[in-house]
C-alpha cells in the first residue's frame, strides 16, 4: 500500500496502545502483528511505539510535524 511510505512525511511519532489479552484489542493486535514490519521499512526514521498495558482499550496517537513560516 502506497500509504505506509508517506507516513514519515507528516508524522513525527506513531504510538499504539493496546492490552495484550483482551478482546477489544484482538484487531489491533493482528493490524499490528501484520503491518509492522512494512511499516517500520518504509519509515525507518519514524518511531512506532507499541505499549501494552493490561486492561486498556486500544488507542492510537499521532503527532503531526507543525510546519511554521518564519520571515528571514
Amino acid at each position: 500500500m502506497a500509504w505506509r511510505g508517506k507516513l514519515s512525511q507528516n508524522l513525527k511519532e506513531i504510538r499504539v496502545l493496546l492490552c495484550q489479552s483482551s478482546p477489544s484489542s484482538a484487531s489491533t493486535r493482528t493490524f499490528v502483528e501484520k503491518n509492522y514490519k512494512d511499516l517500520k521499512s518504509a519509515n525507518p526514521k519514524l518511531p512506532i511505539l507499541i505499549r501494552e498495558c493490561r486492561g486498556i482499550e486500544p488507542q492510537l496517537w499521532a503527532r503531526y510535524v507543525i510546519f511554521r513560516i518564519r520571515n528571514a
